[in-house]
């Protein structure tokens, strides 16, 4: 397993390159980036953003990008492709204007386009010095960061493989008399030995509690019988993430339990196996989708079935009705419908898969079936 922070510089020359292209073609004069998952994409640098400025601006003219850092967070980029790149930084100390700097490398213009994530501290001032408001580039960092590449795709596969190392190991926390959150805390720390950087959440959801998707982890204590739904996940070097939900019972479920897990699996595999270049995000959810409606459990799917996944755990493309984006090869997304049945029980079954030339690689090989502990 490779202990890299972050990709060769070779991977994000190419990246800076179609940035600024598609800058071109969207027609703005450049892209100004402030820190955040667009930021480390593009220069492998994951600083953090605070209220002094720090900024890549790509011109879309062919010339070459650079970055305005504040002197005294210099060494937070160290880690970054951004000396080995070879890109100028224009450094400054409190008292200058970093946003004359950044607009230095470029004509001020309207055509400016920012990340999405970009503070309003931020944009308000850049907005003065252009002279009008950029816009947004969702368009120009979504198609960028939506396809990924062949590393990208690699590390995808090794955030996979450790987490399913930690489902596999769920029997050594996972058991009646303990509390959702002592086994929380157990998964947490072997999510991390298990080759992540930090654990980015942990659902233990038990009983009732399986019912809410989006439940963390309490003081309740796990009972016989119940069905705890445990979604997992966090990045892994060079900063991709997994993500993975698996269903427990806490002994034999009950057979009405049972009939009901056994058609959200035939959902969760209907919608992978519908998987492919040119389907659209809005049929894989509606694969998933008709098979629960089908048994009658319609309004117990409560949510999307998937969400893109990379740098950010949530990004595009999202598998949801309405969504008629035709998947392309490169593609990675989570395929996760899941069942709710308030006050009493939940499931959920998620993989991350990767869409491929003739369908999809599927990243998470831990059984799907109700694992009985």
């Amino acid at each position: 397993m490779t202990t890299a922070t972050r990709f060769p510089a070779q991977v994000y020359r190419q990246r800076l390159d179609r940035a600024a292209q598609l800058t071109a073609d969207a027609g703005f004069d450049g892209l100004v980036v402030t820190p955040g998952p667009d930021l480390q994409y593009l220069v492998g640098s994951a600083a953090s953003s605070f209220e002094r400025l720090t900024c890549l601006v790509v011109p879309s003219d062919g010339s070459r990008a650079s970055m305005v850092i504040p002197k005294l967070e210099l060494a937070s980029h160290n880690d970054s492709a951004i000396a080995e790149l070879g890109l100028p930084v224009l450094d400054w100390v409190d008292g200058a204007d970093p946003y004359q700097l950044a607009a230095s490398v470029l004509k001020p213009s309207p055509r400016t386009a920012v990340a999405d994530a970009m503070p309003a501290l931020h944009l308000l001032p850049l907005a003065a010095v252009f002279g009008a408001l950029p816009a947004l580039a969702t368009p120009i960092l979504r198609e960028l960061r939506m396809i990924k590449d062949a590393s990208e795709i690699e590390a995808l596969r090794r955030a996979g493989a450790a987490i399913d190392r930690v489902h596999a190991r769920m029997g050594e926390w996972l058991r009646p008399g303990r509390t959702e959150r002592e086994v929380g805390a157990d998964i947490a720390r072997a999510i991390i030995d298990e080759g992540h950087s930090e654990a980015a959440f942990v659902i233990v959801g038990s009983g009732p509690h399986g019912a809410d998707p989006h439940h963390e982890v309490s003081d309740r204590v796990i009972e016989s019988g119940d069905i705890v739904v445990i979604d997992i996940g966090g990045p892994v070097p060079p900063g991709y993430n997994s993500d993975s939900t698996r269903t427990y019972s806490m002994g034999d479920p009950a057979p009405e339990v049972a009939e009901k897990f056994a058609v959200l699996e035939q959902a969760q595999a209907a919608a992978v196996a519908a998987v492919a270049p040119g389907v659209t995000a809005e049929q894989i959810d509606a694969a998933a989708r008709d098979v629960i409606a089908a048994a009658g459990m319609g309004p117990a799917f409560v949510h999307r079935t998937g969400h893109g996944i990379g740098i950010s755990v949530h990004e595009e493309p999202y598998i949801v009705a309405g969504n008629g984006l035709s998947l392309l090869p490169g593609m990675a997304f989570s395929i996760e419908p899941g069942i709710y049945f308030r006050d009493e029980w939940g499931a959920r079954i998620e993989d991350i898969v990767v869409v491929t030339e003739g369908g999809c690689e599927v990243l998470n090989n831990q059984p799907h079936g109700l694992t009985v502990l």
